[in-house]
């Protein structure tokens, strides 16, 4: 076992015990990693932290139920978006709404004229409608499946796709205005 890999156990160990050192290590070791997952279904960088904090206190109470065969970093990122959808839910923000539309498509020719940077996409992505950015984030970039996102969210499938085709749809439009492309 890499040393990495034999810290977080120790980590998960001792958290298990409730030692507030090791809670406040595993805390600082994934800080980073469980705010970018955060910041994708949050308005703004404070709502973000709530969100990670109120998911660090799942982690931190369920710490026990974490099977210890299988890996970590899985287990706190769906913990985080969970707790994001919670975030999400509790401000009413979801108002979902049935019909397709097409697709996202960028061509390479663009992208390498202007890239896109982190930043700018994370401000497209949220200006989008909360649920076509909640379906976005959990099928594009979380990598969920329209039939797990469509459970997460109390919706159906084609409420999913729908969503899903509506925030690639407006994303075209943000990033054509971006590209400075007349459509």
């Amino acid at each position: 076992m890499d040393p990495h890999n034999r810290y977080i156990k120790t980590l998960l160990n001792d958290c298990r015990k409730n030692n507030r050192s090791a809670q406040k290590a595993l805390y600082q070791f994934f800080y980073s990693y469980c705010l970018s997952i955060c910041m994708r279904y949050a308005d703004t960088q404070e709502d973000a932290v709530e969100i990670m904090h109120d998911g660090f206190m799942k982690v931190f109470t369920y710490i026990g139920k974490f099977d210890r065969k299988r890996p970590f970093k899985p287990w706190i990122r769906k913990i985080m978006i969970n707790s994001a959808l919670d975030h999400i839910k509790k401000q009413n923000k979801i108002k979902l709404i049935d019909s397709l539309d097409q697709g996202l498509e960028l061509s390479a020719e663009q992208h390498d004229q202007h890239p896109v940077s982190y930043e700018d996409l994370l401000e497209m992505i949220r200006k989008l409608p909360p649920s076509y950015g909640t379906v976005f984030n959990l099928r594009a970039i979380e990598g969920y499946k329209h039939k797990e996102v469509a459970e997460m969210l109390g919706i159906s499938v084609g409420t999913s796709k729908s969503n899903y085709a509506k925030a690639k749809q407006k994303l075209r439009a943000y990033l054509s205005t971006y590209f400075g492309v007349v459509q």
